[in-house]
């Protein structure tokens, strides 16, 4: 008998678990089914420790690859894992076939007697079950013997409904030459036109327990892309790969978990790795994989890997007469999908890589060659003659350059980058400065399409020739363009970007403009970020380059905004001209979407919400996929901050759907949906992708954004009530930002909460002080709604420093304030606010009223958390002690350490929980003593319990002890 390991559901598995409990007890049996390494056994387990923890019995078999050559070796691993009070009262038959078949007993000349092991088998379970529901786990049957499956496919046929029984199964790779679920060594069915029956690997298998009915089969299907993400952070490993790691495994965990750890072992920086590096782990699960495909299927596959649009016609054109069914029996194998117009897709992107990796040159070339001859797009077809030879041609170059620009007309970056380099790499050695060109060309093409593989690949190649300044700059700045938020790796190729740079103004602009991103991002030096961009301003105008020249106006603005200088908004307006005349492709880091932002911070929320909307549909149909992530990450930022709680989470899913698809960083989506969670999702789910963007973050070095992703974090620590955990978070954003030397505070407004957070840590004095440091920089720059924020925090303090009806006042106005600028989750968090106020100075009545209000106000927005926020305030004031009324008196730090000190908590034991010293406890304690007029902590007890204290004549001395 065995208790699983793993208490929870694994990731992404939750649904599933709970599906396979209520299978389980509806039906009594049920199969958990799919690929090997998709998360079968934890899904078993989970559901194991469900039962477990509902006191039923669980039973473990997990038969080895090896036991399924050994006759009867299942079933005994079975008879050893049962309690031996189960063994009890057999026959004597029966107990000496189990001697027999545990090997603690020779077998009498007659040999064994199969029909008293049957049996004593059913007994045994039978007997077990009499004693409570059992749970028996066999994992997995492709290993059980033919001897033991018939043994338990009797005594389960005689089981009572108290035997439950979960079998996991790994489907056979195809037909019935198969052995039965064995994909590792068993061989495939040869083609001959006709297809394998795709029943035969589980209908008719002789380790099959019983034939399952389809409501009893659950199949354990692949990972999405954000629960690889979830997965890697919960193995500790590099989440910000996320997309391509599960473009790599396909969402199989054990492929994802191969891949992290590999690019974990891999020296080579994470962000260059486009084409993942395939070693150690990663690379063995995908040859196993691919080990049991005979060669004809494997040649069909390898044609279906190097064709850019896979068909099974496609395949048969190209020299496979029966790619149907070669490619239906990889399909069955778990190793490719089919559509029904044919077309191919590899369940892994592992695969294709692997296959073709591990496939001899001259056998690529000869399927490049037959691809060559059959595809219908000339695009498509100079590409495989390229790839055809290895022997440098300039007129095979030559056309393989002109097709770079029809494909990115088309739109397909990707493709444009691949064909820029392979058409470099097919120039002539004599034509070298034709090649460099080509390659600093093909750098850039890949910067267009954050190919990081492709960009440095490009770089190296040109770096190793005798290029000219100009060149190597361009190839440089084209690596450091693919590196996203991860600048902390480079400073070797700044250095000699600079060097190349010296003297040629437009080139040094050039720089000077990746520096000002490098210093602000990975520095968090927005001082120094701007005189770069300064720098890089003046030296683009100098030479005409209104590009170069706004984009670090751009920057510089941005920088002025982070250092509260008033002369930002004239230097984008300035910025924003040049723009126009220019009209650059895309959005990212230009002036046009600074202004959006800016707006955002302003809470100017309608301006922005309708530039974004004017200009997302132009950037969906010809920009890069960055400049569509760009805008949806400020549109869901806007429409939380607006209270449109569905469309924000909207955007924000949607971005980061295309961010993980694009192999991008996954931080900045993580911290965007983390907002628009708060705003109209779950609380849960914004702390967990709060807590992912940190991680991100923090792997790429991106100081900016760790301190968004802790100031997500923060504020919804805050109002769940984790005053402590919020406070440190809150700190951490406080310590970042003066790092950073933010100064305006509409950037980021960590101020308001962290004053709230100090208030509850009763530390009064030092939030007055917050507030009071950050709003005349507020007032001198003009940040309206940063002052009401401010408002709603010192009203509080008000509160607490026994000013209660001024609190109340501020509050209803403030809230109304918020209402007049559109911002309806800010004011229902007042009137969250002056509910509470209301309920110290015992106006049941106004409070509730507040509320109420509060409550239609999210009610409207659709923001789920906050109603039942809202919900969870009277419910607890109805169901709790009377003494309830007294610590409404309290503030919630005062509120927690009476309710502590009142259920038995000594002075140290206090101060130890709440991280306080032990004389900051005795000091509140005075204070608490003093607003409820008790002396001791027997009293304070009763208060608690009971209500006030009612005492005839004086007490006893203090009792602070």
């Amino acid at each position: 008998m065995r208790t699983t390991p793993y208490p929870s559901a694994p990731v992404g598995r939750a649904h599933l678990v709970d599906r396979l409990d209520r299978t389980l007890r509806a039906r009594g049996r049920a199969v958990l089914t799919g690929p090997a390494g998709v998360g079968k056994t934890e899904v078993a387990q989970a559901a194991a420790a469900e039962a477990a923890a509902r006191g039923e019995t669980v039973l473990w078999l997990a038969p080895q690859p090896a036991d399924r050559d050994m006759p009867g070796a299942a079933a005994a691993a079975l008879v050893a894992s049962v309690p031996p009070s189960a063994l009890d009262g057999l026959p004597g038959p029966q107990r000496a076939a189990v001697a027999v078949l545990c090997r603690e007993a020779t077998a009498p000349d007659t040999g064994r007697d199969p029909i008293a092991l049957r049996l004593a088998l059913a007994r045994m379970l039978r007997a077990l079950a009499e004693k409570g529901p059992v749970l028996l786990v066999v994992d997995d049957t492709r290993h059980v013997d033919p001897d033991s499956a018939d043994l338990l496919r009797f005594a389960l046929h005689l089981a009572p409904p108290e035997l439950r029984v979960l079998a996991v199964e790994t489907p056979a790779p195809c037909g019935p030459d198969a052995p039965y679920g064995d994909a590792g060594t068993g061989p495939w069915k040869e083609p001959s036109g006709a297809v394998p029956d795709p029943d035969a690997a589980t209908g008719g298998a002789p380790a099959a327990l019983w034939v399952p009915s389809e409501a009893d089969v659950l199949l354990v299907p692949p990972l999405q892309a954000d629960e690889i993400a979830e997965l890697l952070v919960h193995h500790r490993l590099a989440s910000r790969m996320a997309g391509r790691i599960h473009q790599a495994s396909g969402g199989n965990p054990r492929l994802a978990l191969a891949v992290g750890r590999s690019l974990a072992d891999s020296r080579t920086p994470v962000h260059h790795a486009e084409a993942l590096p395939l070693s150690g782990r990663a690379r063995d699960l995908a040859r196993r994989m691919l080990a049991p495909a005979p060669p004809p299927v494997r040649a069909a596959l390898l044609l279906a890997a190097l064709a850019l649009r896979p068909t099974a016609a496609l395949v048969r054109r190209a020299g496979r007469p029966t790619a149907e069914a070669e490619l239906a029996a990889a399909e069955r194998a778990g190793l490719v999908s089919l559509t029904e117009d044919g077309a191919v897709a590899f369940t892994a992107g592992l695969l294709p890589t692997t296959l073709v990796h591990d496939t001899s040159w001259t056998e690529r070339s000869e399927a490049h060659t037959a691809l060559a001859r059959v595809v219908d797009d000339p695009v498509e077809a100079v590409r495989h003659r390229a790839l055809a030879t290895d022997v440098p041609d300039e007129r095979l170059a030559a056309e393989v350059a002109a097709a770079v620009e029809t494909v990115r007309r088309r739109g397909n970056s990707a493709l444009a980058a691949e064909l820029a380099l392979l058409a470099a790499e097919s120039t002539p050695v004599h034509l070298g400065r034709r090649r460099i060109a080509r390659l600093a060309d093909a750098a850039e093409e890949a910067a267009r399409a954050a190919r990081a593989d492709l960009a440095l690949r490009a770089a190296a190649d040109l770096l190793a020739r005798d290029a000219g300044p100009e060149d190597r700059v361009r190839a440089r700045l084209a690596v450091l363009d693919t590196a996203g938020q991860g600048l902390t790796d480079f400073d070797e190729l700044y250095v000699h970007a600079l060097e190349d740079s010296e003297g040629k103004p437009a080139l040094r602009a050039a720089v000077q403009l990746r520096l000002a991103v490098k210093h602000v991002l990975a520095d968090g030096d927005p001082v120094r970020s701007r005189a770069a961009a300064v720098e890089s301003a003046a030296l683009a105008a100098s030479v005409g380059d209104r590009h170069t020249a706004a984009q670090a106006l751009t920057q510089q603005a941005r920088m002025d905004r982070v250092l509260g200088s008033p002369d930002a908004e004239e230097t984008l307006a300035e910025a924003r001209a040049l723009e126009r005349a220019d009209r650059p492709l895309g959005v990212r880091n230009a002036a046009q979407i600074l202004t959006i932002r800016h707006a955002l911070f302003d809470d100017r929320l309608a301006e922005a919400r309708d530039e974004i909307n004017a200009l997302l549909p132009l950037v969906e149909r010809r920009g890069p996929v960055e400049d569509t992530i760009e805008l949806l990450h400020t549109l869901a930022a806007v429409e939380a901050r607006r209270g449109q709680c569905a469309a924000a989470l909207q955007h924000a899913h949607r971005s980061l759907a295309l961010t993980l698809e694009a192999g991008l960083s996954p931080g900045p989506a993580w911290y965007t949906l983390a907002l628009a969670e708060t705003a109209g999702g779950s609380f849960a789910r914004a702390m967990s992708y709060a807590r992912r963007s940190a991680q991100a973050s923090e792997e790429e070095g991106d100081q900016v954004f760790l301190s968004r992703a802790l100031y997500a974090l923060g504020r919804v620590q805050l109002v769940t009530g984790d005053v402590a955990a919020a406070l440190d978070t809150l700190r951490r954003v406080q310590e970042g930002e003066r790092a950073l030397r933010t100064v305006d505070p509409s950037m980021l407004r960590w101020h308001e909460e962290l004053a709230e957070a100090l208030l509850a840590h009763d530390a009064r004095e030092e939030a007055e002080t917050l507030l009071a440091d950050v709003g005349p920089v507020a007032e001198r720059l003009g940040r309206t709604t940063v002052l009401l924020g401010c408002d709603r925090a010192y009203a509080q303090c008000l509160a607490a420093g026994g000013k209660q009806e001024e609190a109340a006042a501020l509050l209803a106005g403030t809230a109304e304030r918020f209402a007049g600028h559109g911002l309806v989750l800010e004011q229902g968090r007042c009137l969250i606010a002056l509910a509470r106020v209301e309920r110290r100075r015992r106006r049941r009545s106004a409070a509730q009223q507040a509320l109420n209000a509060a409550a239609a106000v999210f009610e409207r927005a659709g923001a789920v958390p906050w109603l039942d926020l809202v919900a969870e305030g009277p419910a607890r004031a109805e169901a709790a002690p009377s003494g309830a009324g007294a610590l409404a008196r309290l503030t919630e730090a005062e509120a927690r350490l009476a309710r502590m000190v009142g259920q038995g908590a000594s002075n140290q034991e206090a101060a130890a929980r709440l991280y306080l010293s032990v004389k900051t406890v005795e000091a509140r304690l005075t204070r608490i003593y003093q607003k409820l007029d008790v002396r001791s902590r027997a009293q304070l007890a009763a208060v608690i319990t009971t209500g006030p204290v009612v005492r005839p004549g004086p007490a006893a001395g203090d009792d602070h002890g």
